[in-house]
């Protein structure tokens, strides 16, 4: 059966007795937790913090007045672009300085070791996607203040520099490629023009231009062919019905002839003039037979004059030629003329086109070189032309950045002196150290009667033995004892006393202070 005391009514009357026994030792004990948490408490190194946030603006009035002509810079992760600022060695370096570490010249090695200090200490958030703080915890009150503000100027002033600086090295590298495409385009163009020059041929729309050309010429000895076809047709007709009329067919003298022959050749040569000029092969032609015919009658007549009785004796000078078959011949003597004409024509036209086709195919073997160095001018001034419109985009980014007209930086809460530690404090202690004073104890005692074999009570003897108890002999102390009992209760107030007015001390000269 358990000896364990679970009735209320028995165990507040136990811990009552044992505590009067104990309370010497439970009072020194109560004493000794409280004092010592507040000995920790007062020893316990005090930590002050102090934070600043930092506004990021990506955009002004100015961004939609330059939208398509300038580059803005943006960042998401702001938070991790603040940490890789600050915790650069330049930064951490004057930090240093700021925070008066340098004074006591620490070797590399400890100032390397209290850069990573820093770093533990310094937290870098974004708690919003424009906001960026920046807090530092310290035991110098005075050094987390200044320490806290100097970071956020510098990384103010990296992230401006940083941001100049990249817009300053894409305007310059941007520039430099825009120069070298400016001499690759002038080598380009010079190459096509001095190809162009030594073949004349290689100009553009020549082929097009050769080919209309070569398309009209074949066109023409077609058609010269089909006139020489049907004016050939003709001559052998009139041939045919010139074979079948007699030449004469009156008297006629041989100056009457020559006239004849030269009206003719005189009707001949007024229609050629009509549609040829004076050198055409058939008008040359016409003038010489001309010539000729005058240069006989003139000897025909000075014949007459020298000889007037033979003149007419002849039996060629009494006939006269047929009409009809003058006309025929005189038909078939255009006929022939017409056809000469259509022969020569064709004969030029083939020569012409032979040599559009000769030109046509140097034009052919001229294109692919043509072509290229034609490609390779038109991508060189492409590209040319795209860079000239993005080193003028730079420039003006360039221009943003150096008067802080791209993304802003400014202080929203700067940092403020600390006036009160954070963190665990002296008050924090205290009232651990009072509750475990008071837990510790207790719980002691309550093990003590709970968990102590030695009976306490007439009830617990019921339980114990099952036989009713008749009747308990109290206990009687005597002077001595009770002297003693007074003794160590007075010790146990004192010591309970003496922790609670320690604590009480303290308080006030934290009110003092503070």
């Amino acid at each position: 059966m358990s000896k364990e005391i679970t009735a209320p009514s028995e165990l507040v009357p136990a811990l009552l007795r044992e505590g009067r026994r104990h309370g010497v030792a439970l009072a020194t004990m109560f004493a000794t937790i409280a004092l010592a948490a507040l000995a920790i408490g007062l020893l316990w190194p005090r930590t002050y913090s102090a934070a600043t946030t930092i506004l990021v603006q990506s955009s002004d009035i100015i961004q939609p007045l330059m939208e398509g002509r300038a580059v803005p810079t943006g960042n998401a992760d702001r938070a991790s672009l603040a940490r890789q600022v600050v915790f650069s060695d330049r930064v951490m370096r004057d930090v240093l300085k700021t925070g008066g570490w340098l004074a006591a010249n620490p070797s590399p090695v400890e100032q390397d070791r209290l850069i990573e200090q820093i770093k533990g200490r310094t937290q870098i958030t974004s708690p919003r996607p424009e906001l960026i703080q920046i807090a530092y915890q310290d035991r110098d009150r005075k050094r987390t203040f200044d320490v806290t503000t100097r970071m956020a100027e510098l990384f103010i002033q990296e992230s401006r520099a940083a941001k100049e600086r990249e817009s300053r090295e894409a305007f310059e590298f941007i520039d430099n490629q825009v120069n070298d495409y400016h001499q690759k385009l002038i080598d380009a163009e010079d190459s096509l023009q001095k190809y162009r020059t030594a073949n004349p041929d290689a100009q553009p729309g020549s082929a097009a231009d050769v080919n209309s050309r070569i398309g009209a010429l074949r066109s023409e000895v077609e058609q010269s062919r089909m006139t020489l076809m049907e004016l050939q047709s003709s001559i052998g007709s009139l041939q045919g019905q010139l074979s079948g009329e007699s030449s004469v067919t009156a008297v006629q003298t041989r100056e009457g002839l020559y006239r004849a022959q030269l009206v003719d050749l005189q009707a001949q040569l007024d229609r050629l003039l009509l549609t040829y000029t004076d050198q055409y092969p058939d008008v040359v032609r016409t003038r010489r037979q001309m010539e000729d015919i005058k240069r006989q009658l003139a000897s025909e007549q000075e014949q007459r004059r020298n000889d007037p009785g033979t003149a007419s004796k002849s039996a060629f000078d009494n006939a006269a030629f047929n009409p009809h078959y003058l006309e025929i011949k005189r038909q078939l003597g255009e006929k022939q003329q017409a056809a000469a004409a259509a022969r020569s024509r064709m004969g030029a036209a083939e020569s012409m086109l032979k040599e559009e086709m000769e030109r046509s195919g140097r034009i052919a073997s001229s294109e692919g070189t043509l072509a290229e160095l034609t490609r390779d001018y038109e991508v060189n001034r492409d590209i040319y032309q795209d860079l000239l419109k993005r080193r003028e985009n730079a420039r003006v980014s360039m221009v943003m950045d150096q008067e802080q007209r791209g993304l802003t930086l400014r202080i929203q809460d700067p940092a403020v002196m600390p006036l009160r530690p954070s963190g665990l404090r002296l008050t924090h202690f205290a009232l651990a150290g009072i509750a475990l004073a008071l837990a510790v104890p207790i719980g002691l005692l309550a093990s003590l009667v709970q968990f102590d074999p030695r009976l306490r009570s007439a009830p617990q003897i019921e339980r114990l033995v099952g036989v009713p108890v008749l009747a308990t002999i109290p206990v009687y102390e005597t002077p001595r004892d009770r002297r003693v009992q007074r003794s160590r209760l007075l010790l146990a107030a004192v010591l309970v006393l003496g922790a609670i007015a320690a604590y009480v001390f303290m308080l006030v000269l934290r009110m003092v202070q503070y």
